[in-house]
């Protein structure tokens, strides 16, 4: 990390500790203080850092680890931009934690595609939203879509593996070891391709499943609505598909 960016983190520190209220952390204040917020060796006895250490942060002297900076985060209950800015200002990529108000945001949207089957994913592939047209179609995909699709009769294994390939591709951002875990666990036959280090990139590509004994064909594409999160959406592809989906949505 260069000194600029330690500064600047340090500064980033100084700013969340001092906008801090004492009385949120059952701090009483006698007496009037020289500078607004938190003293120093409040925050680090809050975050179980050592005061010099956290000091030496502020002032921009060392670089420190992911453990102590989520800490940190924490005791200044900083907002989901903020923490990821430390992070990133910490030389720590993004988890797969998407911002809590991202699903309301979206949920609009999901809902405007009555014939087109859409997913709101993390970066783990874990389920954060569908609309009625997904559930219509494919099985119930539990809290993770690829764990859900481990199991499931009646889905295309290129799918399967096609997803498994785009979710590799983001998985050296955070960490997804328990999925991969699990995956190996559920399909031991498919070992060799949960073992398999190549990537997709994020795009479209065709995709059947078989509902009601009608063969329904979407495009199905990944999109990135910001850095933390992922829609899965299924444009049908033809008339049968489009009918087949008014009938039941």
């Amino acid at each position: 990390m260069s000194g600029d960016r330690r500064r600047e983190l340090g500064a980033f520190l100084r700013a969340c500790r001092e906008r801090l209220d004492p009385a949120d952390f059952g701090i009483a204040v006698r007496g009037r203080r020289r500078t607004p917020g938190l003293r120093r060796e409040e925050v680090a006895a809050e975050s179980g850092v050592g005061l010099a250490w956290y000091a030496w942060l502020e002032q921009g002297r060392v670089q420190t680890s992911r453990e102590v900076l989520e800490s940190l985060a924490r005791t200044m209950r900083m907002t989901h931009e903020e923490r990821r800015h430390l992070l990133a200002l910490g030389g720590f990529a993004a988890d797969g934690v998407a911002d809590d108000g991202l699903v309301a945001r979206l949920r609009p949207l999901l809902d405007s595609w009555p014939l087109t089957p859409a997913l709101l994913l993390d970066q783990r592939f874990d389920v954060l939203a569908s609309n009625a047209a997904y559930t219509a179609v494919w099985p119930d995909p539990g809290p993770n879509l690829l764990l859900g699709l481990a199991g499931s009769a009646g889905v295309e294994e290129e799918f399967r593996y096609e997803l498994f390939l785009r979710f590799r591709a983001r998985a050296d951002r955070f960490p997804a070891d328990d999925v991969v875990a699990r995956l190996r666990e559920l399909r031991p036959d498919l070992a060799h391709r949960w073992s398999c280090r190549a990537v997709r990139e994020f795009g479209s590509w065709p995709v059947a499943v078989l509902a009601d004994d009608v063969r329904l064909s979407f495009e199905c594409s990944l999109l990135r609505p910001d850095d933390t999160a992922t829609l899965l959406v299924q444009a049908p592809v033809d008339a049968a598909t489009r009918e087949w989906l008014r009938q039941r949505c």
